[in-house]
């Protein structure tokens, strides 16, 4: 009898049946979670994008409204000037007071431990392969850079602000190609002109298609390649690719054969927005590496198509060779 009590109070072991619903339920769970975390960054990514195009019609507004009354225009500059001084004027007062309190940190170090010797930084170059040029010196054209082909440098302009910023330089008359999906059928390859032209005493960016699509124009790169990406997941009723821009690399401003040749122009150095890179031509130097990017890159967008078809019928199309099962 004792026996039989006690192994009918033995505590009974789960079976592998329990152990394989719950496994499914945290599956679902974690498939629901990634779905959820993907639709927030898209409209993250959509909110990121119309804030942009409101900054830049609020830009056009305004010069607008100041060809129609100059004296706004110029109490505009003089609220401009006036806050950009209190800016730096607060921002020196702050480096005055980072300074004087590294140094009676640096004198408290000193007083206290052994003197080291001053750490020397290090300003690496960037080195390019060499560009054909003619007897003049001036590159011959066209100048192929990979899935990147540069038909014309244009005119650097140095008067204005608007024609560069920090990482790049807006010439007129500049001109580059891409291959990239197309419009009608983003699977199909497509030749995309990247052009920059003036139009009041803005610059005005361009890119158009050789698929008889209309073209695209806005006041920055970014706004010209963020509705190229946003068409082209119309196109496939699918995000495909990401909607961010990155307009800069898309057109070859921040290539660094296009910087180092554009840094060459006369006057390049009173851009005073554009920050100076050191470039070295060298023979051995690498080529140039494609970013590995859907928005950029038409094999990568190739890759995000095919990925997301099997996403939406996984039993009925094969699976690419490159996909990554997150579970």
């Amino acid at each position: 009898m004792t026996a039989k009590y006690q192994n009918s109070f033995k505590p009974k072991r789960p079976s592998s049946v329990s152990y394989r619903q719950k496994l499914s339920v945290l599956k679902r769970m974690i498939v629901e979670y990634v779905h959820e975390n993907a639709a927030l960054v898209d409209e993250l990514e959509e909110v990121q994008i119309n804030i942009i195009i409101r900054k830049e019609e609020r830009k056009f507004l305004l010069r607008k409204l100041c060809e129609y009354e100059p004296q706004l225009c110029q109490e505009i500059q003089n609220v401009a000037k006036g806050t950009a001084l209190a800016q730096s004027t607060t921002s020196d007062v702050k480096k005055s007071r980072k300074k004087s309190s590294e140094s009676s940190v640096t004198e408290r170090r000193s007083s206290t431990s052994k003197p080291r010797k001053p750490s020397v930084k290090s300003n690496k170059k960037k080195f390019i392969q060499p560009v054909l040029v003619d007897s003049v010196g001036r590159p011959l054209f066209p100048i192929d850079l990979g899935r990147l082909t540069i038909h014309s440098l244009g005119d650097v302009v140095i008067d204005l602000p608007e024609f560069h910023c920090e990482e790049a330089i807006f010439p007129i008359g500049y001109v580059s190609t891409r291959i990239y999906g197309s419009l009608r059928d983003p699977t199909v390859k497509c030749i995309y002109t990247c052009k920059i032209s003036e139009e009041n005493g803005n610059p005005l960016f361009a890119i158009a298609s050789d698929d008889g699509t209309s073209e695209i124009t806005g006041d920055t790169p970014d706004i010209c390649h963020s509705l190229l990406l946003q068409q082209i997941n119309d196109a496939l009723s699918l995000n495909v690719v990401s909607t961010r821009p990155r307009g800069n690399e898309f057109f070859g401003l921040t290539h660094p054969t296009v910087l180092h040749l554009l840094q060459t122009y006369p006057g390049s150095r009173k851009c005073i927005n554009y920050k100076w890179t050191r470039f070295e031509v060298s023979k051995t130097a690498e080529t140039s590496k494609d970013y590995n990017d859907a928005g950029l890159s038409y094999d990568y967008l190739q890759r995000s198509i095919n990925m997301c078809k099997y996403k939406m019928a996984p039993d009925v199309l094969q699976k690419p060779s490159d996909y990554i099962d997150s579970l």
